[in-house]
């Protein structure tokens, strides 16, 4: 879509943005972190706030099925290609405030400067808050964005969260959203109907930190491959009865198989391959386990990320060897339960070069980097939608209540978004 000139671009509505961080933070603190849970109460809050802000601001708002929010300032040729940004609220249990909002409140922020201002740009500009991308909640990726685009699977509104053991399906409906129609699989957004995606989000990892570079533009977004319900099976046996040679120690086995996908993963990076690696989670049975037991059984969960499909298949093919290996030798029984996946994400080249361009403008330092993280757009880029994401430099990471990103530079960000978007809607 052909820009415009930026000459009298109004700035974001700075006050509002700093109001909603704030007020988010105090809606959503749990004593210890930030919790704004996925179809519950804190994603709900932080949702009514946004829209609240955004009507306030003289922007149409809309929900979908899903209850995803839009937010959109009309151009002023209707019924052409739209321009969007956006990212989630909901965070994930005891988390921080940044990791998703950041990227809804930049984009308000931008859209509300522009309102208050009297800015139209020629073709319209939305802003997604969408729903449940943390699947810490539910175990389905990208639930929000997908229900949009019509992908999210029928089976899908059947899962259940990990707190509360509802369905998908019963929470949607105490939220007043429309499961029935999700399972139709009827698209709310067409991809032949949007220009371009552009999700602001924190970086989660210290790559910027350590470069002393404000602002990131990903590369690619790594697809991922997932065992989220794998356990080992021995034998409970006595501690001090039973000597090595009779042991069926699950704890053994499976400390051995986290050893080994160590050594995997070195070797691939030392191939040349790019991966993540992860066991978030290992667990013995905490009612039958006990000091004096050789412990029978062991859950814990493996997450394998890349930008390359072949590479997590190459390493889900050495995971499987290790893992046979490992069980024989130990008496034990590996069970990964069920896989699932989500696809890489390849951002626009053209969109990429435009957040350079506009950051350079403005005098801002920038890095090219991959997202090892996933994130909504992926989604989006896998509808062919050109698609680009910008990273805010961040400390501590995420996913933890010490996010420390610093104002300046998600003001930073947000001028580098209202550039892009400006000239993206002409």
């Amino acid at each position: 879509m052909a820009g415009s000139s930026l000459k009298g671009l109004p700035d974001p509505d700075w006050a509002q943005a700093d109001a909603l961080l704030s007020t988010l933070r105090a809606l959503s603190f749990d004593g210890v972190g930030i919790t704004r849970d996925s179809y519950g109460k804190g994603e709900q809050q932080a949702h009514d706030l946004v829209r609240k802000q955004a009507e306030l601001a003289g922007l149409q708002v809309s929900v979908d099925a899903a209850l995803n929010l839009y937010m959109t300032l009309p151009g002023r040729t209707p019924r052409t290609a739209v321009v969007m940004t956006g990212s989630h609220l909901d965070s994930v249990p005891r988390g921080g405030n940044y990791d998703g909002a950041a990227g809804v409140v930049a984009g308000l922020a931008v859209l509300s400067g522009w309102s208050k201002g009297g800015y139209q740009p020629e073709h319209d500009v939305t802003v997604m808050a969408i729903r449940a991308e943390e699947s810490a909640w539910f175990p389905v990726s990208y639930v929000g964005s997908k229900a949009a685009f019509g992908l999210l699977p029928p089976e899908a509104l059947q899962a259940r969260r990990a707190d509360t053991a509802q369905s998908l399906s019963e929470h949607l409906l105490c939220l007043g959203g429309d499961p029935h129609s999700l399972a139709t699989q009827v698209p709310v957004l067409n991809p032949a109907t949007i220009d371009s995606f552009v999700e602001v989000h924190i970086e989660q990892g210290p790559v910027l930190i350590d470069a002393g570079v404000p602002l990131g533009i990903v590369s690619g977004i790594c697809g991922s491959l997932r065992y989220r319900k794998a356990r080992v099976l021995g034998v409970y046996a006595h501690s001090g009865a039973t000597p090595r040679s009779h042991r069926r120690d699950a704890v053994v086995a499976v400390s051995q198989l986290v050893v080994t996908l160590q050594q995997l993963w070195q070797s691939m990076e030392h191939e040349g391959y790019q991966l993540t690696v992860t066991v978030g989670q290992f667990a013995t049975d905490p009612v039958q386990a006990d000091f004096s037991k050789v412990s029978g059984q062991v859950e814990f969960c493996i997450d394998l990320r890349s930008q390359q499909p072949l590479t997590l298949a190459l390493m889900d093919e050495r995971l499987q060897r290790a893992m046979n290996e490992i069980a024989a030798e130990h008496g034990v029984t590996f069970d990964l339960g069920e896989r699932t996946q989500s696809a890489a994400g390849v951002m626009s080249a053209q969109l990429i070069a435009e957040l350079h361009s506009a950051a350079q403008m403005i005098g801002l330092q920038t890095q090219s980097l991959p997202s090892g993280a996933g994130h909504d757009a992926a989604v989006f880029a896998g509808q062919g939608i050109d698609t680009a994401m910008l990273f805010i430099r961040n400390a501590n990471g995420s996913h933890n209540p010490d996010e420390a990103m610093s104002i300046e530079d998600f003001r930073d960000a947000t001028r580098v978004l209202g550039r892009v978007l400006a000239k993206r809607a002409g």
